[in-house]
């Protein structure tokens, strides 16, 4: 009977193991389903910049500055776009998750006619005030020509980009991270070959110098923010955009604002602190800010992998909490956050190993690459911690709980990130500044951990 009955035990637990091993070999899958075309979109929307970073680069230190600081403040105005993508990934994951597809379609509806008309606000915005704006940052007279002119370019195509932008977060929300990848593939190689075209000339096209990728930029986003259209028109992973109802509705705009405002907070505090921090560091001169800009660039590559797993938890977070299943995203978070700290521990040795190498590769200026070591170096070290911040917080983007993701980002950029740098880049320069990013992301890595850890975001309605 003993016997019978340790076989018994042994029987079942041997199942619940397998099944068990079954169903994180399942999920596991399912983070890489989403987590690895989410990393080559990222790293393909990044190129739209990169291009431009390594053609200014190879132009003068004073087109990279410019140039560098005109993307500082666009990134700044398309938060609020930004905010209605997170908004609207939320809740599509939710509705598909509790398999209400045409609702989803619906909510995809009115985000993009929202981030549309937000496009259009901006573009006006940025054509009127460019030069008080870059002003902020007292920057050279020449740089400010150039990075003035270039950002008035590049808001023309705002409209198409917000729904470029709410397009792709709409197909992640859904579990589709392809087709994202496959369109900003297209959009990075119609960038390249614009941005080519326009600072060089070729036949009829002429040669516009410094402001040629700027068009290349424009006209590239909006042939995104079109295809996007096409796309969700014609029907992809259960969305499909809806041929009647192109009016406001006020229940479905308010579901994806209520996740989507506290992020469009969090995006504000987070920017504004940047742009606190890079005057600061503009205030070292014109080849420090310089460097600052290539090792930026180098170290948003090396973010990469922690920007895909996020995403996959983002995503298969607010699906299982739709199909109610809370235990089941928690699992997800687990799995992501394994495998996006090896990936980005991995990152971080080879930016420490290879800083100098990494700058080599966008400017070709001695005296920018030696300024940019160091801070690559810094970053490089605290890596892995930096996986913890991205996917834990993109986990609770996922469940709705923007409110304490704009807390704690406001607390560690406001009261850490921004005095520390006024305090250290004076006696440190442009690695005081890195060190107070440095300090920055530890710590925000810890308390979004620690919110992570309270359960409470599984309760959260959206």
């Amino acid at each position: 009977m003993s016997a019978t009955v340790d076989r018994g035990q042994v029987s079942r637990s041997l199942r619940r193991t397998l099944l068990g091993d079954a169903e994180a070999r399942s999920i596991r899958a399912e983070v890489f389903r989403l987590a690895l075309p989410s990393i080559g979109e990222q790293l393909l929307n990044m190129t739209v910049g990169m291009v431009d970073t390594y053609l200014m680069g190879h132009i003068s230190a004073v087109a990279l500055t410019g140039v560098g600081l005109s993307n500082n403040m666009v990134m700044l105005v398309q938060t609020f776009v930004m905010a209605v993508a997170t908004g609207t990934t939320a809740v599509v994951a939710r509705l598909i998750g509790a398999r209400e597809p045409e609702t989803a379609s619906r909510v995809v509806q009115q985000s993009l006619m929202l981030g549309a008309t937000i496009g259009a606000v901006l573009t006006t915005l940025l054509s009127i005030f460019a030069v008080p704006a870059l002003r902020f940052y007292r920057p050279e007279p020449d740089v400010l020509v150039i990075g003035s002119t270039y950002m008035r370019i590049v808001a023309m195509s705002f409209v198409m980009q917000g729904i470029l932008w709410v397009g792709t977060a709409s197909l992640r929300g859904a579990g589709d991270t392809r087709t994202p990848l496959f369109l900003m593939l297209g959009v990075n190689a119609l960038n390249i070959v614009t941005s080519l075209l326009f600072l060089y000339g070729l036949g009829p096209i002429p040669a516009i110098g410094v402001y040629g990728p700027a068009v290349g930029t424009a006209v590239s986003m909006a042939a995104g923010g079109v295809v996007m259209l096409v796309i969700l028109a014609r029907g992809r992973c259960g969305l499909r955009l809806p041929r009647t109802g192109w009016r406001p509705d006020t229940s479905l705009i308010l579901r994806v604002t209520n996740v989507g405002l506290p992020a469009a907070g969090e995006q504000l505090a987070m920017r504004l602190g940047l742009v606190m921090f890079q005057r600061s560091v503009a205030g070292l001169g014109t080849v420090a800010y310089a460097a600052h800009s290539v090792a930026s660039t180098g170290m948003s590559i090396s973010f990469m992998p922690g920007f895909g797993f996020a995403v996959a938890s983002t995503t298969l977070v607010g699906q299982s909490l739709g199909a109610k299943d809370p235990e089941r995203a928690r699992r997800t978070v687990r799995e992501a956050f394994r495998v996006a700290s090896l990936a980005m521990g991995m990152a971080g040795l080879l930016l420490v190993l290879f800083s100098r190498q990494v700058m080599s590769i966008f400017v070709n200026d001695p005296a920018v690459i030696v300024l940019g070591i160091t801070p690559l170096q810094i970053l490089g070290m605290v890596q892995p911690i930096s996986a913890v911040s991205m996917v834990y917080s993109g986990s609770l983007r996922g469940a709705g709980d923007t409110r304490w993701t704009l807390i704690i980002t406001a607390l560690t950029m406001w009261v850490l990130r921004v005095p520390l740098t006024m305090l250290l880049v004076g006696p440190l320069g442009l690695a005081g500044a890195w060190l107070a990013m440095a300090t920055d992301n530890v710590t925000r890595a810890l308390l979004f951990w620690l919110r992570y850890r309270t359960g409470r975001w599984t309760k959260i309605k959206v």
